[in-house]
């Protein structure tokens, strides 16, 4: 059999969602190849791909499966890659393109999307096959999209997490989904996250108007002498601490905090009585020393 795309894809669909059997009954023999799933759009895809292959189209009953009765393909499916069974199916060893072909197959049966807005995003997925679901994760790792790989034991399936924005991102221009609703909740996803990276102006007078903008909005007042201006990426409070050194004449300091949960933040400080007397002169802060 010549390995392409369209046997990659017929191979990954088989092995998340489908099956090759044959009876076991000498007096009643079949060879089954099927594929279930219920979005129309995967099912089709399927077909046409079985039949540019093989040259013979399965029958489609829609929101149900795809399937033929072969020996001859049967066979040839099995000599070439084994066993399709849940705990038994391997990934091929493939070229790059041909990899990404076959997880996009994958990922359109078996993974699914988490969107909890500004909260959660992940791309996940579950599967029984240990070796299986290990050889898909050194795969995403090949490609730079970084993932977690967890076993839930009370269910005996192991549990596969993209999550990170650059990872989710990654894996939509590698691999993505032909499947119409999982590829819109990963576009979901993706424009879910904030942007968190403060965009300074190159022009002087305009970045002088941005950096003073910036510490009437982001200062945070505890006490008489704690101000404080926070921001999940460190290089804003960076660019910020040079803009009021350079405009403003007053010193501060970064640092990196985190916090109860464990994420990590950065907090700039501004803390000198003589600094902040030119923070209330400049009216960005009440007076919080007249006292």
């Amino acid at each position: 059999m010549e390995i392409n795309k369209d046997l990659i894809s017929i191979h990954a669909y088989l092995c998340a969602d489908g099956y090759v059997i044959k009876s076991n009954n000498p007096k009643y023999k079949y060879f089954h190849i099927g594929f279930r799933n219920t979005n129309l759009d995967l099912l089709k895809d399927f077909q046409i791909k079985f039949y540019r292959y093989f040259k013979i189209k399965p029958y489609l009953i829609e929101g149900q499966r795809c399937r033929i009765g072969s020996k001859e393909i049967y066979n040839s499916l099995t000599e070439k890659f084994g066993s399709f069974y849940s705990y038994e199916w391997k990934m091929p060893e493939l070229n790059d393109q041909l990899k990404k072909i076959w997880l996009r197959s994958f990922f359109d049966c078996e993974a699914w999307v988490t969107l909890e807005k500004h909260q959660n995003r992940n791309i996940g997925l579950d599967n029984v096959n240990k070796k299986g679901i290990n050889q898909i994760k050194n795969a995403l790792k090949e490609m730079g999209i970084n993932c977690v790989l967890r076993y839930r034991e009370k269910q005996n399936i192991y549990r596969l997490y993209i999550y990170g924005k650059e990872n989710i991102i990654l894996y939509k221009s590698e691999i993505g989904f032909l499947h119409p609703n999982k590829l819109k909740k990963l576009n979901d996803a993706i424009n879910d996250y904030v942007d968190y990276e403060w965009k300074f102006p190159n022009d002087e007078k305009k970045l002088k108007s941005f950096v003073l903008n910036l510490l009437k909005e982001k200062i945070r007042i505890k006490g008489s002498r704690y101000i404080r201006i926070f921001s999940k990426e460190e290089n804003n409070l960076i660019k910020l601490k040079e803009g009021v050194e350079k405009y403003f004449g007053m010193s501060s300091l970064v640092n990196k905090r985190v916090n109860g949960l464990g994420t990590i933040y950065y907090e700039l400080s501004i803390n000198k009585k003589e600094e902040i007397q030119k923070l209330i002169k400049l009216k960005i802060i009440p007076n919080i020393l007249k006292d």
